[in-house]
């Protein structure tokens, strides 16, 4: 099968589902208008409510969203082949996850721009509330050390890719001076600062050259400046770094998309992975897993954090949600087909797929995944005529880029959770954003540094896809409560969230029973109380939604 084909035939399936299904979301079910008053206008403080102009704001959630998760869910849910994660990515993304992210934008636009964990005790029952934050702040715990993990461990493997990031935050800052405080439309000075940087990243092998010690900072101790970084983004209002570096990414993501589908177009690369490969060697039967793996791409509940996070409290008219909630999920959509086409086009024959997919166990590596997509993507670059070690260094620095954009992200997100449970027990020093931030990130970086390398989040994440995927159910039946009160029709939600949620459940409780078998205790305590808070919060909600009347 010719993977510029199947590409032309998803990238179709995108534009008619934002065409015409998201217009009807927008119109018939969420009813958006102009004049609606937005929390960003509501609450402006100049720190995490600022009105932003749509582009800027897409740029934003469209990085945030789309950091790694989405590059190594479909790397390692390719074994089961590429057809079921093809059909999952194009499905998932267009009747899934894009009404999920535009829900819950939509959503907490609605409620001051406060959080899903926040609006679980309004929409459904108060007691609900600190278990929805406290579930949170457990995903946002992972993602923060997991993160940092996986920069550090590029960082490691391709040198080349440091300059050029270091190169981008400086970029961001200026941007942020220039347009806010110079009053510079931002459009020509991002495109410049964007061609800048292109030049940097090519630029990036020989820096590296130059300066070997590079090479030589252990992943740990990139793992500690990562996350100190993250404490100053964190704090720092949105318009400083946040929104001109996120403004920045989006130019590369787009670049990147749009040469790496110039590539396959013309490279027409064959795929040389099998079509279904259902039982392979070491792996969970592909039903209920590959709905779990493959999550950011298809729905995520973490996108559910970014859209009622920090994106509604920047969102300066209320149309503007369509685009970039349900917009936004469609290019994440997109780069989830890219990474499928990727590492299974990639190779240069079926016998070195195989031998990279030999068994579940040689393919979940993450740097085995991560070097599957970068690796993929530069033989489709080299269609255009990137040679391949530039290209190579050009996909790194993709990828760096949206896993530190989400890596920002993330730890503001656990800021504002841990000041909302700051507010909930009367803690207030929490409340300070200061303290809140120093909270989240010195808890990231202990569990990353529980194992010498840095990698200690990497204990925890088995438990993150079910966790990440019953979040996104929660929010989903939050969504179908509210709009049952509304007096609008929740099928468009209903169906997602009856199939997530059990499909999440049955994998999460076949993953309890393997971590019983297999002794790893820690995995089952922590896994079965989030389950139980999951089933709690769901089980509640059902209730509530089988109660509620419109109003």
């Amino acid at each position: 099968m010719n993977a510029a084909t199947l590409a032309a035939i998803v990238f179709v399936a995108f534009a008619l589902g934002y065409r015409f299904y998201s217009r009807f979301l927008a119109e018939k079910i969420f009813a958006l208008r102009e004049d609606e008053l937005v929390p960003s206008r509501e609450f402006e403080d100049g720190v995490d409510f600022v009105p932003t102009e749509r582009r800027i704001l897409l740029g934003h959630h469209y990085s945030s969203i789309a950091g790694a998760a989405p590059i190594v869910g479909p790397a390692l849910a390719v074994i089961w082949g590429w057809l079921p994660a093809l059909i999952w990515v194009c499905v998932g993304t267009v009747f899934m996850g894009a009404v999920h992210d535009f829900g819950a934008l939509v959503l907490s636009l609605r409620h001051q721009g406060r959080s899903i964990g926040d609006l679980a005790g309004d929409v459904l029952n108060p007691r609900l509330r600190a278990l929805a934050l406290l579930v949170i702040t457990f995903l946002t715990w992972i993602v923060l050390a997991v993160f940092a993990f996986i920069i550090a461990t590029l960082f490691r493997t391709y040198p080349g890719s440091i300059f050029p990031i270091n190169v981008q935050i400086l970029f961001a800052l200026g941007l942020g001076w220039l347009v806010h405080r110079r009053g510079i439309p931002i459009l020509w000075p991002s495109l410049i600062c964007f061609l800048l940087l292109l030049g940097a990243v090519f630029a990036g092998d020989a820096v590296a050259a130059q300066a070997p010690w590079l090479a030589q900072v252990s992943i740990v101790q990139w793992v500690w400046i990562l996350l100190t970084y993250c404490f100053v983004a964190s704090v720092l209002p949105v318009w400083v770094l946040l929104q001109p570096r996120d403004l920045l990414n989006a130019h590369q993501l787009v670049t990147a998309l749009v040469l790496l589908s110039l590539g396959l177009l013309i490279v027409r690369p064959e795929i040389h992975a099998p079509a279904l490969n259902l039982s392979p060697e070491g792996a969970p039967s592909w039903f209920p897993f590959l709905f779990i793996t493959i999550a950011c791409g298809a729905i995520s509940g973490f996108h559910a954090l970014v859209a009622s996070g920090t994106t509604s409290k920047q969102v300066m008219k209320m149309t503007d949600a369509r685009s970039i909630g349900y917009g936004g999920m469609l290019g994440e959509g997109a780069l989830g087909l890219l990474a499928v086409l990727a590492t299974t086009a990639g190779f240069s024959s079926r016998s070195a797929w195989e031998h990279h997919y030999a068994s579940w166990g040689a393919a979940q590596g993450l740097q085995a995944k991560l070097e599957a997509f970068v690796d993929g993507g530069a033989v489709f670059l080299g269609g255009v005529g990137i040679p391949q070690g530039p290209a190579s260094t050009f996909m790194a620095v993709i990828v760096i880029a949206f896993a530190a954009t989400s890596l920002d992200t993330g730890a503001r997100i656990q800021r504002l959770v841990i000041a909302e449970l700051g507010g909930i027990y009367g803690v207030r020093p929490l409340q300070n954003r200061f303290v809140a931030s120093a909270t989240g990130i010195g808890l990231a970086l202990l569990l990353a540094v529980t194992q010498g390398s840095g990698q200690g989040g990497l204990i925890l994440w088995p438990l993150f896809g079910t966790s990440n995927q019953l979040l996104a159910g929660v929010t989903l039946l939050i969504l179908s409560v509210w709009l049952k009160r509304q007096g609008k029709s929740i099928r468009y939600t209903l169906i997602p969230l009856l199939f997530l949620s059990s499909v999440t459940l049955l994998a999460m409780a076949e993953e309890m029973s393997r971590y019983w078998e297999s002794g790893r205790f820690l995995l089952l305590g922590i896994g079965g109380a989030i389950l139980i808070c999951d089933v709690w919060i769901l089980g509640e909600g059902f209730l509530v939604l089988r109660r509620a009347r419109s109003s």
